[in-house]
């Protein structure tokens, strides 16, 4: 199989979907692996290095698609990357695509297969692809969350971790997953008030008992929200449907109750955010303000530390591009359920349920695809 490993052209993204090792793995299974220059330049991983691994090094991204069989990458296609989508590439990345209907229908129409990295679950619920992002991006939540505090940076003047007589900073984390837990360990260890909020009591418990009783949680009722959003100043929103467009539990309606120059940073935006008033932001421009309220909203927020994300993603990305490239798709998929649940496109047809509730649209079974 030909792969490609393009240059990511999301603003700031300086991630790669494969480092030098992997490239050596696929290389010597006599796979072709084709790399665009500088791709990994971002993450410190120059093209001598991939050349040394195995690679072939190409110029420019168009080259890299129509000799690609499968495209690895980090961050769904941008519209200056649609017309090189064409029928019978397989595309591994991630995908988000429950609020982007333009893209999904670009898929669609040029029959490509789209395995999305967040939807690939295995059997436990346990999302292998998504897990090492979520937690760089539940780490960065509270980093930029306490710097937008900041009153230079517009925030309240509130430091998270107070100091001794003086009241430590609120922190309310609306979501007990991979991004909540992360985010609750980076604030309670700079000292803040947390409090975490979920749909699940076990799931809550079972995270305070971790942090050693350091956090406070309830569950994530509308009331409980008002409650808690009124006494915040940071609120993170990490809340996640594995393929579905975020719930939206921060209404417009609520951001007068919060307080003034409090912040907000909505991890959850790669789904279409958990807050209303949220909408995509880049790292060249990642903050807005609504009622008073900084918004963080940045889609790729793990790209701002490409080092550490491009080695954590690649690590659990390259056995299930090994089965595809070594076994087929249809066989990889047919013997992989996790893999099998990433399928988002396949020859024209949609075939992820959350993302066709999202956008209104049909979809089939997998096994009506693949058998």
């Amino acid at each position: 199989m030909i792969i490609g490993v393009p240059k990511e052209i999301k603003d700031k993204e300086f991630r790669v979907a494969a480092v030098p090792l992997g490239v050596q793995k696929l290389a010597a299974a006599a796979h072709t692996v084709l790399v665009e220059s500088n791709a990994g330049l971002g993450s410190a991983i120059l093209d001598a290095e991939f050349e040394a691994a195995g690679a072939r090094i190409v110029e420019d991204a168009e080259t890299l698609f129509a000799e690609a069989d499968m495209v690895l990458k980090v961050k769904e296609p941008l519209p200056q990357e649609y017309h090189y989508m064409r029928e019978g590439l397989i595309l591994f990345t991630y995908l988000h695509l429950a609020p982007l209907p333009g893209l999904t229908q670009v898929l669609l129409d040029q029959k490509v297969t789209a395995i999305a990295y967040e939807t690939v679950m295995q059997d436990s619920g346990f999302l292998p692809l998504l897990a090492p992002m979520s937690a760089v991006a539940g780490r960065m939540s509270i980093q930029v969350g306490a710097h937008y505090l900041e009153k230079e940076a517009g925030g309240r003047g509130v430091l998270l971790g107070g100091v001794p007589g003086i009241e430590p900073g609120h922190v309310l984390i609306l979501g007990s997953g991979t991004v909540g837990t992360n985010a609750a360990q980076m604030a309670v260890g700079l000292g803040a008030s947390v409090t975490v909020m979920g749909r699940n009591p076990s799931r809550l418990a079972e995270l305070k008992k971790k942090l050693l009783g350091k956090i406070k949680t309830r569950v994530a009722t509308r009331e409980n929200i008002i409650m808690e959003i009124s006494r915040a100043d940071l609120v993170i929103g990490a809340v996640l449907i594995p393929g579905a467009e975020a719930p939206k539990l921060i209404t417009r309606d609520m951001l007068p109750l919060m307080q003034k120059n409090s912040v907000l940073v909505d991890v959850s935006i790669d789904q279409g955010g958990c807050a209303e008033t949220s909408k995509p932001t880049t790292h060249s421009d990642p903050v807005y303000k609504v009622e008073g309220i900084i918004h963080y909203c940045v889609a790729n927020m793990p790209g701002a530390v490409p080092r550490t994300s491009t080695f954590a993603l690649t690590n659990a990305t390259l056995p299930f591009a090994q089965a595809i490239a070594n076994k087929g798709l249809v066989r990889a998929i047919q013997e992989d359920p996790a893999l099998n649940r990433g399928l988002n496109t396949y020859n024209g047809f949609l075939a992820n349920r959350e993302v066709a509730l999202a956008q209104e649209r049909g979809y089939k079974e997998i096994e009506e695809l693949i058998g």
